[in-house]
């Protein structure tokens, strides 16, 4: 809360000093022999409780119902811990899990397609259901599909906002964000009252590259924010993953970008999991990815249905099972919210 003091700095006050207090009680003279402490940040350190209204701002935390966790604190998360600029705390509304520990985070444009927002929602559903936790940033688009996907898997999954938490950003997530912390937690680093503006989103974006052992870049055109989190992933040593999409959309230029620039190419949730066991001594358990419980006509026209957008006609001369079969299986599958019709009559796997 105090101004002009980020993450670097106060690691480097806290190496010298040793403790909050001592920063917060430090002399001018004191504050000028550490290396890279600029006068601003001295001016506003001897003279924080003008600035910082600590009472009142735990009050608000006490009142909305959450917690602060602290960069000592064995909960904190162990890989968010080892980047260069980890959040000095953590607001946290939910509750926090060991199984959090392992985690990775999912990331996309906030105006996507259809196939992108499938493809959100499907791999994030597979990896919380693996066992992983899914962290995202609660924004329109990507960000939401990927904790729609997890909580749809009854796994685990992790917001990071660009906002204090009385200031849940987009406002008409706040229901999801609700959802969320009983299934996970909904955090941020800054204060209770902290509106969204155009920092306050990168910083954002580092938590949720740096919390995990990699980034899922789902859908990103060529000047999204995504690409910000996927070149701090790069930067913070994790591994980097994208989901290809079609070439004459604009809307997956910039994943596809990172694909030819060295990031993983996933195309089912394997290619992500294959990676856990080598990167973790003590990987978590993983659980099967499978598809829904189906057998007979309509298990035949659910296989029929490619991972993109899928004619009634392909899936007819797929399947072998005849027009009027197939038409009765897939509202079957429909009303049990497996696939989705779209205009022209073509159907997507929402599972």
């Amino acid at each position: 809360m105090v101004p002009s003091l980020g993450p670097v700095r106060l690691r480097r006050l806290l190496e010298t000093f040793g403790s909050p207090e001592r920063i917060l009680s430090a002399k001018r003279n004191e504050l000028q022999a550490v290396d890279g402490v600029n006068q601003a940040v001295i001016d506003s350190l001897v003279s924080w409780e003008t600035f910082v209204d600590l009472e009142q701002e735990l009050a608000r935390i006490r009142d909305f119902g959450a917690t602060v966790l602290t960069l000592e604190e064995a909960d904190y998360p162990t890989l968010l811990h080892e980047i260069h600029d980890p959040p000095t705390v953590l607001y946290v509304w939910g509750k926090l899990d060991p199984r959090d520990h392992h985690a990775i985070g999912v990331v996309g444009s906030r105006r996507t397609s259809h196939y992108g927002l499938e493809c959100a929602k499907k791999i994030s559903y597979q990896i919380a259901y693996a066992g992983l936790t899914v962290v995202s940033g609660l924004a329109r688009g990507i960000d939401s599909a990927a904790h729609q996907g997890a909580l749809a898997a009854k796994g685990r999954t992790i917001a990071v906002l660009g906002t204090g938490l009385h200031h849940v950003y987009p406002t008409e997530n706040r229901a999801l964000a609700e959802k969320i912390i009983s299934a996970g937690a909904v955090v941020t680093e800054f204060p209770m009252e902290t509106m969204p503006d155009r920092q306050t989103f990168p910083m954002r974006n580092r938590i949720i590259s740096g919390w995990g052992f990699g980034l899922l870049v789902v859908e990103a055109g060529v000047n999204s924010g995504a690409l910000i989190s996927a070149s701090q992933a790069v930067e913070q040593g994790r591994n980097l993953y994208a989901i290809p999409g079609p070439i004459d959309r604009p809307s997956s230029h910039g994943s596809n970008r990172l694909i030819q620039q060295g990031a993983k190419l996933v195309m089912s949730v394997e290619d992500i999991l294959e990676d856990v066991q080598r990167l973790f001594p003590k990987a978590p358990e993983l659980l099967p990815s499978k598809p829904p419980d189906l057998d007979g006509d309509l298990l035949t026209v659910y296989e029929a249905i490619t991972s993109r957008e899928t004619s009634i006609d392909e899936i007819i001369q797929r399947s072998g099972i005849g027009a009027g079969a197939a038409t009765v299986a897939l509202l079957q599958l429909e009303m049990r919210r497996l696939v989705k019709q779209l205009p022209g009559k073509y159907y997507v796997k929402l599972l």
